[in-house]
């Protein structure tokens, strides 16, 4: 039988109630991890731990409240033990033409993508740290944050931020034995891309489905990504596999972009 990468590590996921965050809670529960759904619906994080069996529990998380997070981190070490694993998936889209731009839309995108997601990481790293074992941290940022798009620039400023983020957390932190890494999607098949094809639409023009039709195609491989597409990477980078890589965000694209 193949051995289960991450048997007896406690795993939390942030908006693992849906899309590619679902899957990796389904792929670590089958690697034999117990699993913290966490999301801000929680009724779907429920829905999505029940889905998933005695492994996985969800919890309420609002990564734009710090105060949420403590309890998010409460919540999962009274009921798992600790934390090993850190999935930073949490993430909201908007898009404009960039003399448009409001502040509303900016702060939005930045407390979810960027503040969010480094006010996550740095409470679980300091569990980490507390437990004196180590850890795997996994931020999830997107090929958005590899280069600018005309009307996605508050997006892709988010995004770059989090691969920075990436790198500036894995070397402050891998003394402590933290591995921080990241997993960076190209255009992935999920209903945040509806949301995406529908303001394409209205900023282009187009008919609803064109914009998402002409992604896929122009995808090396051939098609979009699916959220199953990452669970490989997700496993890797949270695994003792990846004990020697740092820092590092690693393009799960289909091809569409190289670095």
């Amino acid at each position: 039988m193949k051995p289960l990468l991450l048997k007896g590590k406690v795993a939390v996921v942030t908006g693992g109630a849906g899309g590619i965050g679902q899957a990796i809670c389904e792929r670590y529960v089958a690697e034999g991890a117990a699993v913290a759904v966490a999301d801000v619906v929680l009724t779907e994080a429920r829905t999505t731990a029940a889905a998933l069996g005695a492994a996985a529990f969800p919890v309420e998380l609002d990564v734009t409240r710090q105060a949420s997070i403590g309890r998010m981190v409460d919540t999962v070490v009274a009921q798992a033990g600790g934390i090993d694993i850190l999935v930073n998936n949490a993430a909201v889209f908007d898009m404009e033409p960039v003399l448009e731009i409001t502040s509303e839309s900016f702060d939005k995108v930045f407390a979810v993508n960027v503040k969010g997601l480094l006010f996550t990481l740095q409470a679980v790293a300091r569990q980490m740290v507390k437990q004196g074992r180590g850890g795997k941290i996994i931020n999830i940022s997107s090929q958005a944050g590899r280069r600018g798009e005309a009307l996605v620039a508050t997006y892709c400023a988010s995004k770059a931020a989090v691969i920075s983020i990436t790198q500036s957390a894995g070397l402050a932190l891998i003394p402590y034995k933290i591995n921080v890494n990241g997993i960076s999607p190209g255009v992935v098949d999920t209903q945040m891309w509806n949301n995406v094809d529908a303001l394409f639409a209205r900023y282009e023009n187009r008919p609803i489905g064109e914009k998402k039709r002409l992604v896929g195609e122009a995808v090396p491989y051939g098609r979009m990504g699916l959220p199953e597409d990452h669970v490989g990477a997700a496993v890797f980078l949270a695994s003792s596999d990846s004990d020697y890589i740092v820092a590092q965000t690693l393009n799960v694209d289909g091809g569409n972009w190289m670095s």
